[in-house]
């Protein structure tokens, strides 16, 4: 039953985009290994200033 929920709830969160952190720094660290990575602070950060200076159609 707990696998359950578990695959529920990871199907939510990449739906809803609460893992792009997490897929950000697995890229980052598999592409450009030795550069920085952002804090996750400053990746949503980030994430909310591209969104405001590129708005694009999304339900809300």
């Amino acid at each position: 039953m707990k696998e359950i929920f578990r695959a529920i709830a990871w199907y939510v969160k990449g739906l809803m985009g609460e893992d792009a952190y997490q897929k950000y720094r697995a890229h980052q660290l598999a592409a450009h290994p030795g550069q920085p990575i952002m804090t996750e602070r400053q990746f949503w950060r980030d994430h909310a200033d591209r969104q405001d200076a590129n708005p694009q159609g999304r339900c809300c």
